[in-house]
């Protein structure tokens, strides 16, 4: 079975799913996603509490807000990849930046974390480009030349061999014998 003639759901889930296959292929999916998710750990983590024990450790900075920009940005700019792919360029090289300067503004771009997500996720964005439809809006159609050697679909025509139309045994040409015009040495 080719990749061109899948059987077509007949479920609710198997058409959803299937949407969202064609949703997911016409945009740059992953790296709005890496994107989106980069930006979580940048804002959460300048803002977080750890306790250990009877111990907290605060995790604050005196760039608090600026870590808290940087990531709805990040999240923003993820959400720009999925619903407006055509800014897919301007989105990915934005997320990159923010990724770099989040690593002096939001604790090592929030334990290198958020930082390596946004790195990646901007470079998707920024490398992917829609793909071409598999067929054309009319349909296949027929080629307006041909490229390559002709070989003979059906029988030999009737009127008996050495007819010099290259589809019988004596010009040497012919499919059946797989010779086609090539002779071995030897």
């Amino acid at each position: 079975m080719s990749a061109e003639q899948q059987p077509q759901p007949t479920g609710s889930f198997g058409r959803k799913r299937q949407a969202f296959r064609e949703w997911r292929g016409a945009r740059p999916f992953w790296g709005g996603l890496l994107t989106l998710l980069a930006g979580v750990p940048i804002m959460y983590i300048p803002y977080a509490n750890l306790t250990i024990g009877s111990l907290t450790v605060r995790m604050a900075t005196t760039a608090g807000a600026g870590s808290l920009i940087i990531g709805v940005l990040l999240v923003v700019l993820g959400l720009t990849m999925w619903f407006q792919p055509v800014s897919r360029v301007f989105a990915g090289v934005a997320a990159i930046l923010l990724a770099l300067v989040s690593l002096v503004v939001s604790n090592f771009g929030a334990f290198l974390i958020g930082f390596l997500l946004g790195l990646i996720g901007g470079a998707l964005g920024v490398s992917w480009a829609p793909g071409r439809p598999a067929q054309s809006a009319d349909g296949p159609g027929q080629p307006d030349r041909v490229v390559g050697p002709v070989v003979a679909t059906g029988p030999a025509p009737a009127g008996g061999p050495g007819l010099g139309n290259g589809l019988d045994g004596l010009s040497g040409t012919s499919p059946t014998n797989g010779t086609n015009g090539r002779h071995r040495a030897g």
